[in-house]
Formats: C-alpha cells, sequence, structure tokens
C-alpha cells in the first residue's frame, strides 16, 4: 500500500516518518520524500492513528492524485537543488516532463492551480533558500553557487536574489537576522 505525505522535504522528514510508522507498528517497504510503501494493507482504525500523528508532526496525509502530483514536483525540485549540480542550460520544463513522464504544460497548470504560485516562481524560490543557506555556510563563493544552482552569471543570480529577497546576496550575508524559509512553507 502507498501513502502519499504532504511537507517531506528532508531526511530528517523521512525519519520522523518512519518514526510514526515504528510507533504504530506498520511495516515498512520504503520510504522516499512525500511517499511511503508498507508491506501490507493497513487497517482503518491504524491509518487515522497514522493521519493524526502526520499531522501532529506537520506532515499530512495527500489523498487526490492532484495533490499527489504537486508533492512529487516538489520533491524533484528540492532534491535536484539539494544536489548543486544544475547546469546552465538546465531546463526546468525538460526535467519535469522527462522525471514525471507527463506534459509540461498539463504538470506546470495542476501545480499554479493547487499552490497559487507557478513553478518557475517556486523553482526559483527554492534556488534563492538555497543561495541563503549556502552563504550563511560560508563554503562557497558566490560564483561557485552560481554555478552550482545553474545561474548564467553572478549577476544573474544577485538581481534574483535582490528582487526576491529585497538585499543583495552581500548585504544578507551582514544581517544578523538571515530571514530563512523552511521549504515546505514556500
Amino acid at each position: 500500500m502507498k501513502i502519499f505525505i504532504k511537507n517531506m522535504v528532508c531526511g530528517r522528514c523521512i525519519s520522523a516518518v518512519k518514526s510514526i510508522f515504528n510507533e504504530a507498528d506498520i511495516s515498512v517497504r520504503s520510504i522516499n520524500l512525500g511517499e511511503v510503501e508498507t508491506i501490507s494493507e493497513i487497517s482503518d482504525q491504524d491509518l487515522h492513528i497514522v493521519e493524526k500523528r502526520l499531522e501532529e508532526t506537520g506532515f499530512e496525509r495527500i489523498k487526490d492524485s492532484a495533490h499527489r502530483l504537486v508533492e512529487k514536483i516538489k520533491s524533484l525540485i528540492i532534491i535536484k537543488i539539494g544536489e548543486l549540480d544544475i547546469d546552465e542550460n538546465f531546463l526546468l520544463s525538460e526535467f519535469l516532463s522527462s522525471e514525471l513522464h507527463k506534459d509540461y504544460s498539463s504538470v506546470s497548470k495542476v501545480f499554479s492551480q493547487n499552490e497559487n504560485i507557478t513553478l518557475e516562481q517556486f523553482f526559483i524560490l527554492q534556488k534563492i533558500e538555497k543561495v541563503k543557506e549556502l552563504l550563511l555556510y560560508d563554503e562557497f563563493t558566490l560564483t561557485e553557487i552560481a554555478g552550482k544552482l545553474g545561474y548564467k552569471s553572478v549577476q544573474h543570480l544577485s538581481t534574483q536574489f535582490r528582487n526576491s529577497t529585497g538585499f543583495t546576496p552581500t548585504e544578507f550575508k551582514k544581517l544578523k537576522i538571515h530571514n530563512r524559509k523552511p521549504l515546505d512553507s514556500l
């Protein structure tokens, strides 16, 4: 049985969901971002318990196909950005079409209808949050960050960053309060 779960965005989320299923004594075959596959069917009573615990922990069971698709899209984008290996010729449309085996226009339409933001805007917001993270860690130069996240130039990254945050990357780095957002709230 597959159960789809909203707001799973990282390895810690996988651990938290795994704990919820373990506490409910439900055997799991696999857990990935946004998805749990159990070894056998789950009783309605156990499913209700799991759903309640998921909600208490900030997750939510997804019941319809449109929301499952949206969560899959989010997971793919978050994973892709997290790899820090986006080529400057990267096309979000080709990537999602290839990964989901669906036409990009229909994927984009479902996403926009359910999230009130376009896929491109979501992708940019995710990249900006990753830029903030990398700036705070101070492991890479701005030039390296731009290269790892598929920006054609540091200027392109800086312009997009300023449009999104109101600060240049350098100004942001100097701030005492770093307004980072949880990935599941974007």
